[in-house]
């Protein structure tokens, strides 16, 4: 306690509790802040109180009531006036932030309750010996802090020494030292337990980015898992007047009209009810299996300009078709990228990247829209594959057109039990086969959504037994096969009625345009047409 205290009666009420101004002059109270100290909240047991801060504020000299009172305080103490005292910046207690030199009005808090309670405990106690120590009790109710008991008594700071000259020189040197570059660190690797250390936040981060799923929409299959279709932008949809501005126009022309009608939909193309099925298929997929990722996953494949793509997904969203990836490469080739997506088979309007799809190892066909629409199912997919150079290898065209159709026969005889290599189409029967099963093992093999047929122009008697035996070597199988020993294919699509028929004779697949199918042409083996040394000017809409 400092000497000149005007409260020597005083003693610490506790550390970091506030008391009003306006409690001072509330009946019965007992505490006072004393202005001149810093942080200290001091207890005035005094009753005085309210004739002090009034003296104080008037600048008069304090004069006290009682000779009671004078025996303890010193007679013709002046305190400083109000306007010299030095307002420091707030001290924040608890929930306010209170200046030194103005204080506020706390609110009733806690803090207030306790302070009340410590002012009533206060008055209870022994009186304060004439010594001016405190009593026992109240210094272990209200220690002062560790700072206050240890420290002097509150003097002047002396001003530092001064430094010798070495030491000048040394601090000279130390902080020219600091302003210099640092030479670069040694770059260390990262030791084993760093490694081991940042496995689990990285698979942590990868769990939640796989769970991470919209409510309305259904999670899309990651593609190592799902069978995959890549569909052109002319596949999908029908682009003949973009194509034809293209053609006339040029390419800056081209872009300029998709971005004027960038708000109107495309009209369906060829492959629009193959994607349909496809996603009907996949809705009973995932009611008999919802946390499998055995399904379709279309991917719309194109070489149109990134600003271009806003039309295909406005008319995307226009059809509310689930194709959430999308591949546009500028007018470069998107060949390159199928592999990448794990594509399973890839539908375009331009037989060139089709045909560089077939020389990659990729299932392809080039997609023709049918001379009349035909009413297709809404709920059940519908493929129809043609057996040679399709599903199955040329081996057996080869035979025909060096040796004739009898020399094919006998050797179809002869080799009735020997498999035949696979065709470009193969892997995406299996694909649909393996999703067939799925539907089995529920039971439903005569309800199921998928149904495959072979439509060959072999005949049943002296060909037909090696193309059987063949899809059984492999495991596959068909639900109908239709041996049409070199009648026209047309008219049976037309009762079949497929989403989509693979062919590899040109005739074939004009036969099923003209009765309303939708027919795709498989550029491989022998009987394809010498390939094109000029290529025909495409437009970039065309993958």
């Amino acid at each position: 306690m400092r000497k000149d205290s005007p409260f020597p009666n005083s003693k610490f009420l506790r550390k970091k509790k506030l008391i009003g101004l306006d409690h001072l002059f509330k009946p019965g109270c007992k505490g006072q802040r004393s202005l001149d100290s810093m942080r200290m909240v001091h207890l005035c047991v005094s009753c005085q109180t309210s004739d002090l801060l009034a003296s104080w504020s008037a600048g008069e000299e304090y004069e006290p009531r009682n000779a009671e009172s004078a025996a303890v305080r010193r007679p013709g103490f002046r305190p400083p006036p109000l306007a010299s005292l030095k307002v420091l910046p707030p001290v924040h207690f608890g929930r306010e932030a209170v200046s030194t030199g103005e204080l506020s009005r706390p609110s009733h808090s806690s803090n207030t309750r306790a302070i009340n309670r410590e002012v009533e405990l206060n008055t209870q106690r022994p009186p304060i010996p004439a010594s001016g120590r405190p009593a026992r009790a109240l210094s272990r109710r209200c220690p002062p802090p560790s700072h206050a008991r240890d420290a002097p008594p509150s003097r002047s700071p002396a001003p530092p020494a001064p430094l010798s000259a070495a030491a000048t020189r040394s601090a000279r040197a130390g902080s020219s030292r600091s302003m210099e570059p640092e030479e670069p660190r040694e770059l260390r690797e990262p030791g084993p337990g760093a490694e081991t250390a940042a496995a689990p936040r990285w698979e942590e981060a990868k769990t939640f980015y796989d769970n991470l799923t919209s409510k309305k929409k259904p999670k899309s299959p990651k593609p190592q898992n799902a069978v995959t279709i890549a569909v052109s932008s002319r596949a999908l949809f029908r682009m003949d007047e973009e194509q034809r501005i293209y053609m006339e126009q040029g390419v800056e022309e081209y872009v300029r009209y998709q971005l004027e009608h960038e708000n109107e939909p495309f009209s369906p193309g060829p492959a629009f009810p193959f994607v349909k099925a496809l996603e009907a298929v996949n809705k009973r997929l995932r009611e008999l299996y919802p946390e499998s990722e055995d399904l379709f996953d279309i991917v719309l494949v194109t070489n149109n300009h990134a600003q271009v793509g806003v039309r295909l997904i406005n008319s995307i969203n226009h059809y509310d078709l689930f194709i959430e990836r999308f591949c546009m490469t500028g007018g470069n080739s998107p060949i390159c990228y199928l592999k990448a997506y794990h594509t399973n088979l890839y539908l375009s309007a331009d037989a060139e990247k089709v045909q560089e799809a077939i020389d990659e190892g990729i299932a392809a066909a080039t997609i023709f829209s049918p001379s009349r629409d035909v009413a297709v199912s809404q709920s059940q997919l519908r493929v129809a594959f043609d057996g040679d150079a399709v599903l199955f290898s040329d081996e057996s065209e080869r035979i025909v057109k060096a040796h004739g159709l009898d020399s094919f026969f006998e050797h179809e005889k002869a080799h009735e039990n020997k498999p035949l290599a696979q065709g470009p189409l193969k892997g995406f029967l299996e694909a649909l086969g393996r999703l067939q099963k799925k539907f089995y093992s529920k039971g439903l093999r005569l309800e199921c959504p998928i149904r495959t047929y072979l439509v060959t122009a072999r005949s049943a008697a002296s060909s037909g037994a090696r193309a059987l035996k063949t899809l059984r070597s492999w495991g596959l199988e068909t639900d109908e096969a239709l041996f049409l020993a070199g009648a026209p294919k047309g008219p049976l699509l037309e009762k079949i009625r497929p989403h989509i028929f693979f062919d590899d004779q040109m005739f074939h697949v004009a036969g099923a345009q003209e009765m309303g199918t939708v027919a795709a042409h498989v550029p491989y083996g022998v009987a394809q047409t010498p390939r094109r040394t000029t290529p025909t000017k495409q437009a970039p809409s065309a993958q």
